[in-house]
């Protein structure tokens, strides 16, 4: 059974960090894009960042862009996200996600996404 599960989520005071995990389990996903989305209460999760299956590309919402930083490590099975300069509108719940094609690109589109974790909550104070 696949899993995705997401870690690392708290209060952190605004312009703090956080760095979040997400280990997958059930199959290796070293040959799948990944990404992080979020989101906030009444508002549609959105795309926060993406990492291609080989690490080489990546993508960022222009919100997190030069705060936060995605990275994997595939003998974990694992993929990061590092969250600094953290500001109150980034108060959410932050899950992964998994693309299956195989060799995927990173994208931005949640519908290229296949599975899904739970996700872990970051509220930052201001």
């Amino acid at each position: 059974q696949v899993q995705l599960v997401e870690s690392g989520g708290g209060l952190v005071q605004a312009g703090g960090s956080l760095r979040l995990s997400c280990a997958a389990s059930g199959r290796s996903f070293r040959w799948n894009a990944m990404g992080w989305f979020r989101q906030a209460p009444g508002k549609e999760r959105e795309f926060v960042a993406a990492i291609s299956w080989s690490g080489g590309s990546t993508y960022y919402a222009d919100s997190v862009k030069g705060r936060f930083t995605i990275s994997r490590d595939n003998a974990k099975n694992t993929v990061y996200l590092q969250m600094n300069s953290l500001k109150p509108e980034d108060t959410a719940v932050y899950c992964c996600a998994a693309d299956m094609k195989y060799l995927s690109g990173a994208a931005r589109d949640r519908r290229e996404y296949d599975y899904w974790g739970q996700g872990t909550q970051v509220t930052v104070s201001s």
